[in-house]
């Protein structure tokens, strides 16, 4: 059987076990979403991406993918903890130990992208966003077991290893461009330092206040101020939750035009449309027109990110939002919808699918207070 017969096969599997449930699996108080069809999707889709021969790497490794991989190692955990699971879930397992593997042997893995297969000088950006995905992940996993391990303190070894010492990007890190929105088009370079200063913020007090890891988050924190004008919506939003790990990235008003902005931009039904938040004058490479309905990734992402810079969950417009996230998840599926930004694509697809990935896991994190 075919790659991606097995991946279908999984996914008509995940369908069916959904149709079998019979309540949503989680209630806050306010209304019921199904968490236990959230965790079938997720980690389904996790474990189609491990197999997939396009995330292959060398050493047995796979890509650590900014729209599957890393919303999943963010997500998942705060599910875990709504549904009382008392471990980490094989699939979890394998995605951290995908990781450690690789930040082990990182002067041996190849990077995920290299200069002979995609042009230069992608096999550097390529080692710039592995370096901070890497540290991102295992540090929000050590940040919730209380604990800073040997494997976290080299993935920020390898990250601060590949930051930029000079020129106008100083502070920030090198970082994937296949002008793709939201992660890795021209503006990506800004997103991808946000990520760094949150993968900064999770870890302990004692360990960014060593004097050579105190200068790197200095220069990463001036980078972010500096390049903060202009940027699109979605930037400063990650930028706001950066803000709640690292002190003095915004000003208070700084702080609270960003909300302000984004309650703005919230659509009448309670959502967001993550086409609303990215650069006014993108376009898709197909020509076809982007969606502009509320959707799962734009709705989660802004929910969670005002929920962590402090925003009430009883504040009227946080209200209506995850009134939209508990109505709006696929019941059969367990996904929240989002469309890709970059062309039309088959929702039903596997790459169709990348976008609801990141969506369904913003909108679990949205849903649980990120707990």
């Amino acid at each position: 059987m075919t790659t991606q017969a097995i991946g279908i096969a999984v996914l008509l599997a995940s369908m069916a076990a959904a149709q079998t449930v019979d309540k949503p699996a989680v209630d806050n108080g306010a209304g019921a979403w199904n968490g236990k069809a959230a965790v079938r999707y997720l980690d389904q889709r996790l474990e189609w991406w491990t197999t997939w021969r396009t995330a292959a790497r060398d050493h047995e490794t796979f890509c650590v993918s900014c729209h599957t991989v890393l919303p999943y190692a963010l997500g998942r955990p705060a599910l875990r903890s709504a549904l009382a699971e008392k471990s980490e879930s094989s699939t979890e397992r394998k995605l951290l130990d995908n990781v450690i593997k690789r930040v082990r042997l990182w002067s041996e893995v190849q990077p995920f992208y290299t200069d002979e297969k995609n042009g230069a000088p992608k096999s550097t950006e390529s080692r710039g966003t592995e370096a901070v995905l890497e540290a991102l992940i295992l540090a929000s996993y050590d940040s919730r077991e209380g604990r800073f391990s040997d494997d976290t303190r080299k993935a920020f070894e390898n990250m601060w290893s590949v930051q930029l010492k000079t020129g106008d990007a100083m502070g920030a890190f090198p970082w994937l461009n296949f002008q793709n929105q939201p992660w890795e088009a021209d503006d990506s370079q800004f997103w991808g330092a946000t990520l760094g200063a949150i993968a900064a913020g999770y870890a302990p007090a004692q360990y960014r206040s060593n004097t050579g890891v105190q200068a790197n988050v200095e220069l990463l924190a001036a980078y972010l101020r500096r390049a903060a004008p202009g940027q699109s919506l979605i930037n400063r939003l990650f930028l706001l939750w950066a803000s709640t790990k690292i002190p003095g990235l915004l000003t208070a008003p700084g702080h609270s035009a960003i909300v302000d902005e984004a309650f703005a931009k919230q659509r009448e039904d309670g959502g967001w449309s993550t086409s609303s938040l990215v650069i006014g004058t993108w376009k898709r490479k197909d020509a076809t027109p982007l969606e502009t309905g509320s959707d799962g990734y734009g709705t989660g992402l802004v929910s969670f990110v005002l929920e962590q810079s402090g925003v009430a969950r009883q504040e009227p417009h946080l209200q209506h939002a995850l009134a939209w996230l508990r109505k709006n998840q696929d019941g059969a599926l367990g996904l929240w919808p989002a469309a890709s930004l970059n062309k039309k694509r088959d929702p039903a697809s596997d790459a169709g699918r990348f976008m609801s990935d990141a969506a369904t896991a913003y909108s679990v994190l949205a849903l649980t207070g990120g707990k």
